[in-house]
């Protein structure tokens, strides 16, 4: 049952909603905000969300995530457009309030394809490697330590939902995660421009390399690095190879985000 119209953005709730843009906020209070009707949608769906906040307008645009979210016993709120725009002013009018979500490595059972951010800080990027890993099928994605927090409304909303569909483990120190990952049977190859194989070819030869030459069709986990400088030497040296994307125009490099879905989206083809 809807509760009674928000009607001033500087009540208390619409400040508490407002307050999870700050980490700090989050940890303390265990909950994260959700943002715009794609996220929204997929969280009421399978989320941990508590409440939904509405203006009659987009619940009448929206009436599925409405649906769905009393459906499963979500408390959904309508305010104005005034409260709305003050809980978060990119959201566009539909916003969720969720438990902050936490997954472990060891919780994964016979991954075969694995995103892996070591120290990647833009939340554009992060969350946009997690949207492609979910398109990709991966079975999970993880972030390290010191990579932006995956519960930032930016990594949140760049997910466009895809945070709810696949274990994203945060928090890992990169070389227990390689050392665990290798042990469940993954081969573990680092992205990066200077690679000495090349990942056009190791497609023409998955699921027959030769001796000494990675195999896409494989189990695999794709090492990502930093936006500005890539991987660490130390970091690099923890995989078993280091592949490129190959350039074949002019263009000087890939972001990250692009060249981390070229290489999820190859090692999807040559496993199936």
């Amino acid at each position: 049952m809807a509760d009674e119209i928000l009607t001033n953005p500087r009540a208390e709730r619409v400040k508490a909603v407002r307050a999870l843009s700050g980490q700090s906020v989050r940890k303390r209070a265990g909950r994260f905000v959700v943002e715009g009707p794609q996220a929204v949608r997929e969280a009421v769906l399978v989320g941990d969300v508590h409440d939904v906040y509405v203006t009659a307008a987009t619940a009448q645009r929206y009436p599925e995530i409405v649906d769905a979210a009393r459906d499963r016993g979500i408390r959904v709120h309508t305010g104005t457009a005034e409260v709305l725009d003050a809980m978060s002013p990119d959201a566009q009018h539909v916003v969720a309030v969720a438990s902050l979500t936490s997954h472990a490595l060891a919780d994964l059972v016979g991954p075969r394809l694995v995103a892996v951010l070591a120290n990647v800080r833009d939340p554009g990027n992060a969350g946009t490697v997690i949207r492609a890993a979910d398109a990709a099928g991966a079975d999970a994605a993880l972030l390290t330590a010191e990579s932006v927090d995956v519960h930032n409304p930016k990594v949140v909303r760049s997910t466009a939902g895809s945070l709810f569909h696949l274990p994203v483990i945060t928090g890992a120190d990169l070389a227990d995660a390689v050392a665990s990952l290798r042990s469940a049977g993954l081969t573990v190859l680092a992205a990066d421009g200077a690679g000495e194989h090349d990942l056009d070819d190791l497609l023409d030869v998955a699921g027959n390399a030769p001796e000494g030459v990675p195999d896409l069709a494989r189990p695999t986990a794709w090492l990502f690095g930093n936006e500005a400088w890539g991987l660490r030497d130390e970091d690099r040296a923890l995989a078993d190879a280091v592949v490129r994307v190959p350039i074949r125009g002019r263009a000087e490099s890939l972001n990250l985000a692009t060249a981390a879905t070229v290489c999820l989206y190859a090692s999807a083809r040559a496993q199936r």
